[in-house]
């Protein structure tokens, strides 16, 4: 995409030349010197010959001479494509040969999970960690800069001499001092069994040296994640581009790439919606400290000489982009899964700081046809300002044309049949519209073929998405995220207090809890109450599922018998697969969010270390119904897997022992709920009461020990206080109050007015 391409007038140097006659004697003939006007009226045809003769000159002179010699590049392509123009490449794809490995030291070897560099220097600290990722081969790409000598242990090092050995097709397009000869590296790990490549920069440091922790490295199978993920709306279809940094909490901060035009749009998402996980087949990472920022924002919020170090929303969650939407996507932090390795393609006619961007937009709209999208996840790497950036120049052919660009491949259509054709027709179209030369469609044409040679299989088509009518929005497809606004940079200026502590506490318990699911079990009468409920609570969690003795379909009020009220559980935990935990409690608990902040949301919480609600007792001091709960119980025990066994009786010593729990309030995360499931099918069709199945679940899932504390500061008492002492009973300072009457609206407004001691925002409900 040539800078000056649009900036060339259309019209040719013959018509510039024809209108001087008609303009030059009319300006020339007003003039009241008559001998000059003579003299000029004699000799106006030589005047003119020789005027254009030096205008001539002077430009042919001045756009060889320029220092910049775009505008001549683009006129001399201009004047070329009208004399010759642009053809489509004729491949015969069925013909393609194989182009196997013979020649390098590592013909035999493969892997599956590839990250590919570009070196022009010895081996950043960065890489030297990088190599030690487990499960990841790192292959590095050397270019005319890179040290002869260059070497890593656990890396694979191919040098200039060593990619010209490979008989890949791309290799006569590549120049030789730039990191886009990566496309030598993608081929050679696609031809050693590739199934997944991190594209990253040497000097980006992967948090905690774990690229599973952060990205969706499995798609499908065992180990892929089974869930749904948030995505931008797509009810406007003007919108076209997106600023992903916002979403993760620097609304100040723009990615290279984004269009200048669509800088100051820095407001957050009103709702988004879902998408089911498993074709987001290119996955864009964030930085941490420097992220993927232009010249523009680098020389422009700097107040000197310090290292950026910004920081984004680690637990933010990822989002993906709709079809009709795009996202600048880079070459340093990005995941590209097996169907989308055609993608990798860096383009080699445009300027060096511009290639993975436009490769990025090309691809988007090029994964649409195989109903993949790409999807933004929270800091993946660690890049340090090295307080040296590239120049303007480097990136000049992003910021004229971007913005037609991503219209341009919004709008584009093509009516071929397969992935590879449809490719080199956007490639083609792309060179007539001047965001690339004719180069990169030669480039493409070559590289498709060496992914043919190297045994990649094209992906089938699917229909798009984006002719089909925009369905609309229902209230319950929407989906709340608020993303927090964290300290940055604008115009050199910290961004600190600017956002009130009212709003600030809410975002904060919204993004803690956000992705919890609540239930809550009604004892009262829930046509009272259920909405106040879901109106308290809803800001903060996930989602609140009511359950009462009595199901409402028009409050959407589950029936629940609360006696055995966990054998529903696992029907609620399949309904929320991508929630991080559940939060059990019951409406007569009050529950002071603020003070569960600092409670291990990965732990199990139970009131055990509150001697009111959590006890034990023999079945010798006590009825004969604790006598029948033990002999269940037992017999549950005893048909137990080895592991929930040996967690049980640790603290159960004795079978005449029997642990009651209120289970006013506890709290299953994730990675415990299918162990609770099990247990539940343990108990299969026994009569275990509520308040004996729980602890007991809850002990053997884990010891005691282990179990967060974060209830054991909880006011708990077991008649409810009369209405005089209510308020002294209450404590914003606890984790939860019980006992809490709320039967009518009245005493659901004077819980709100006395809750907002902990949360003043509450008073605005009332």
């Amino acid at each position: 995409m040539l800078v000056q391409d649009r900036a060339v007038p259309k019209s040719s140097k013959p018509s510039q030349i024809r209108t001087l006659p008609t303009t030059q004697p009319n300006r020339f003939s007003e003039s009241k010197n008559l001998d000059f006007s003579i003299w000029v009226s004699e000799n106006f045809y030589r005047i003119i010959s020789i005027f254009v003769l030096i205008s001539t000159v002077a430009a042919v002179f001045f756009l060889y001479s320029s220092t910049d010699t775009a505008s001549f590049i683009c006129l001399q392509s201009r004047t070329q494509r009208a004399m010759d123009s642009i053809s489509l490449p004729q491949i015969n794809w069925n013909s393609v040969k194989p182009i196997t490995d013979k020649t390098s030291p590592y013909a035999n070897f493969r892997s599956e999970q590839w990250i590919v560099v570009s070196v022009s220097s010895y081996p950043s600290d960065a890489l030297q960690k990088m190599v030690k990722i487990k499960g990841w081969q790192v292959l590095a790409i050397g270019n005319s800069r890179t040290p002869r000598d260059w070497s890593l242990k656990g890396a694979i090092f191919l040098s200039l001499d060593t990619q010209a050995s490979l008989g890949f097709r791309v290799v006569d397009h590549l120049p030789y001092d730039s990191y886009v000869r990566k496309s030598v590296g993608y081929l050679f790990a696609i031809q050693h069994g590739a199934k997944k490549i991190f594209d990253a920069d040497d000097r980006g440091e992967v948090i905690d040296n774990d690229i599973r922790k952060h990205f969706d490295v499995e798609l499908v199978g065992e180990g892929a994640r089974q869930e749904v993920i948030l995505q931008y709306k797509h009810d406007n279809p003007d919108r076209k581009i997106v600023n992903p940094y916002i979403h993760f909490g620097q609304r100040s901060v723009w990615p290279r790439g984004l269009p200048l035009e669509n800088v100051g749009e820095i407001g957050h998402e009103e709702f988004y919606t879902e998408v089911f996980g498993g074709k987001q087949f290119i996955q864009q990472g964030i930085s941490n400290g420097l992220p993927d920022v232009d010249s523009v924002f680098y020389f422009t919020r700097k107040s000197g000489l310090e290292a950026f170090d910004i920081r984004f929303d680690e637990h933010a969650p990822k989002v993906a982009l709709p079809q009709g939407m795009m996202v600048p996507v880079n070459s340093f932090n990005t995941i590209y899964h097996s169907s989308a390795f055609w993608a990798l393609m860096l383009p080699v006619s445009v300027s060096t700081m511009a290639s993975d961007v436009l490769r990025g937009y090309w691809g988007q709209r090029l994964l649409w046809e195989i109903g993949g999208y790409v999807a933004v996840y929270p800091p993946t790497v660690h890049r340090y300002d090295r307080i040296e950036a590239y120049p303007f120049s480097d990136e000049k052919d992003l910021h004229l044309n971007v913005g037609r660009l991503i219209k341009f491949l919004v709008s584009w259509r093509s009516n071929k049949h397969r992935l590879f054709e449809k490719i080199l027709e956007l490639s083609y179209a792309m060179a007539e519209e001047g965001f690339w030369t004719v180069q990169d469609l030669k480039f493409t044409a070559a590289w498709l073929q060496d992914l043919l040679a190297v045994g990649y299989q094209q992906p089938r088509l699917m229909t798009l998405e984006l002719d089909r009518p925009r369905a609309t929005i229902g209230h319950g497809d929407r989906k709340e995220f608020i993303p927090q606004r964290l300290p940055s940079v604008h115009l050199a200026v910290e961004e600190t207090g600017t956002v009130s502590s009212e709003i600030g506490n809410l975002i904060r318990w919204r993004k803690n809890f956000g992705n919890v699911v609540l239930i809550m079990f009604c004892n009262g009468p829930v046509e009272r109450t259920a909405l106040e409920w879901r109106l308290l609570y809803g800001r903060i969690f996930k989602t609140v599922v009511i359950l009462s003795a009595k199901k409402n379909s028009d409050l959407a009020v589950e029936e629940g018998q609360l006696d055995h009220l966990y054998k529903q559980m696992p029907k609620i935990f399949n309904q929320f697969p991508s929630a991080d935990g559940f939060l059990f409690v019951e409406d007569d608990t009050v529950l002071n969010y603020w003070n569960l902040l600092q409670a291990d949301k990965a732990k199990l919480w139970i009131t055990d270390k509150v001697p009111m609600s959590w006890s034990t007792t023999t079945t010798k001091e006590n009825s004969d119904w604790y006598s029948k709960q033990a002999d269940m119980v037992n017999k549950v025990v005893s048909t137990m897997p080895v592991h929930f066994q040996v967690n049980y009786k640790e603290v159960v010593k004795n079978e005449q022992s029997l642990i009651i729990c209120s289970s006013e309030i506890f709290y299953v995360p994730r990675h415990f709920v299918a162990d609770f499931v099990d247990l539940v099918n343990q108990v299969g069709q026994l009569d275990i009461h509520q308040k004996v199945a729980v602890p007991m679940f809850f002990v053997s899932m884990d010891s005691p020990g282990n179990f967060d504390s974060v209830l054991s500061t909880m006011v708990y008492k077991q008649d409810l206080p009369s209405t005089n002492s209510s308020s002294t009973h209450y404590s914003a300072q606890a984790p939860a109050v019980h006992p809490w009457k709320v039967s009518s609206e009245e005493e659901f407004i004077k819980l709100i007015r006395i809750m907002a001691e902990g949360d003043p925002f509450l008073m605005e409900l009332v």
